[in-house]
């Protein structure tokens, strides 16, 4: 009778890890990626199992860990926004004539300008747009091959930082996004980011 290999139990995570893990994620003003951390684990340790190891020790503290944008981020506990926001200073919100360019850009990029206004039903002023491109919310995707060729626009990778998403999939119905109400609680959580700026072109004008 054949006797099977024994299977060979995965290491133990160990404190070091993450310890590792955890200074990687407090410094870092991006999401950890499992790759990236793999880089820097003692041999041995996995970063699948560090992360899942750090998110179980952080469950029901200030702290937890998110899943957001392909990688992996500290958020403060959702439970606990009451009173951060007696003490933090809450973020500049996005006009609703910005948050409901967002929207159709998220849902529709690669998008023009003229389309984003056709499907509006709104023109979309100039100041609007460089006020997504300041947050870095959206950058320029191409242009579109027609007479003129206008510039294509999409989300970025901070928009899903910003709205805690893992990927697009993930985007609320459009109407969800758009609607004030339920826009409040993530307007208020946005941040212009600190290290990335889009420069618009020589004329000042965005197309």
């Amino acid at each position: 009778m054949l006797v099977p290999d024994a299977i060979e139990a995965p290491p133990a995570v160990t404190a070091e890890a993450i310890r590792i893990a955890e200074a990687l994620l407090f410094a870092t003003d991006r999401p950890l990626a499992p790759a990236r951390l793999q880089q820097v684990l003692p041999e041995g340790q996995a970063a699948d199992a560090v992360l899942a190891e750090l998110a179980i020790l952080l469950d029901g503290r200030g702290v937890t860990l998110t899943e957001v944008a392909g990688g992996f981020a500290l958020r403060t506990a959702p439970e606990l926004a009451p009173a951060l926001t007696r003490v933090v200073e809450v973020p500049k919100r996005l006009p609703r004539a910005a948050m409901e360019a967002l929207a159709v850009i998220a849902w529709h990029q690669p998008v023009t300008r003229a389309e984003i206004e056709e499907i509006r039903g709104a023109s979309l002023s100039q100041a609007t747009l460089e006020s997504l491109l300041e947050h870095g919310l959206v950058a320029p995707r191409g242009q579109r091959e027609v007479p003129g060729r206008p510039t294509l626009w999409g989300t970025t990778t901070r928009f899903l930082e910003q709205f805690g998403l893992k990927s697009l999939r993930d985007l609320p119905r459009r109407e969800e996004l758009v609607s004030a109400d339920a826009a409040a609680p993530l307007l208020a959580a946005m941040q212009a980011p600190k290290d990335e700026t889009v420069e618009p072109k020589a004329d000042g004008k965005v197309e």
